[in-house]
């Protein structure tokens, strides 16, 4: 049984919401506190988590998260290992987030590019818009790193001053 928790986060990008899935029984393959994360989202999001009735507030349980969160935002650290939640998103999405995570740090793939990865080029990369659009791990995951075919920076469900800020942090296009 999974309990749903949540803990807010500050960042340059603004208050972070982190929402994770912590296990009842305790400590688990997940890390130290047993949770997985599910959501990261920032202020005003679109398609962002809101918290619900019946989660509950738990700070502690995103220490590790935050940690992360901290060395990235400062320039020390390129990468994220933190357990996620596993049940998000239609299999197409998976395969589009999987591409997203296959991204090097300081890179960025226009989404024809990943649309190719994923097999779906053509028409298809509106498909692949849509599917990086609803990329509950922002940062994490990293969707910002994916522009338009002309360098041009598009769509960021954060915004696109976020985006920059990412890619800016980053030091890729920005």
């Amino acid at each position: 049984m999974t309990t749903t928790v949540y803990a807010r986060v500050e960042s340059p990008l603004g208050e972070l919401l982190l929402v994770g899935e912590a296990v009842a029984d305790g400590p688990d393959a997940a890390g130290a506190a047993g949770v997985r994360l599910r959501s990261l989202s920032v202020p005003g999001q679109k398609g962002g988590a809101v918290v619900q009735d019946g989660w509950r507030h738990a700070p502690e349980a995103f220490a590790e998260v935050a940690r992360q969160l901290e060395a990235y935002f400062a320039g020390r650290s390129t990468r994220f290992d933190v357990p996620l939640a596993e049940r998000a998103g239609t299999e197409f999405q998976r395969r589009v987030w999987a591409a997203l995570e296959s991204i090097p740090y300081g890179s960025t793939v226009s989404y024809g590019e990943v649309a190719a990865r994923v097999g779906s080029s053509g028409a298809g990369v509106r498909a692949v818009g849509t599917a990086i659009g609803r990329n509950p791990l922002l940062v994490v995951r990293p969707c910002h790193r994916v522009i338009g075919a002309d360098g041009a920076l598009r769509g960021y469900a954060g915004g696109l001053e976020r985006k920059k800020l990412l890619l800016g942090i980053e030091g890729g296009a920005g």
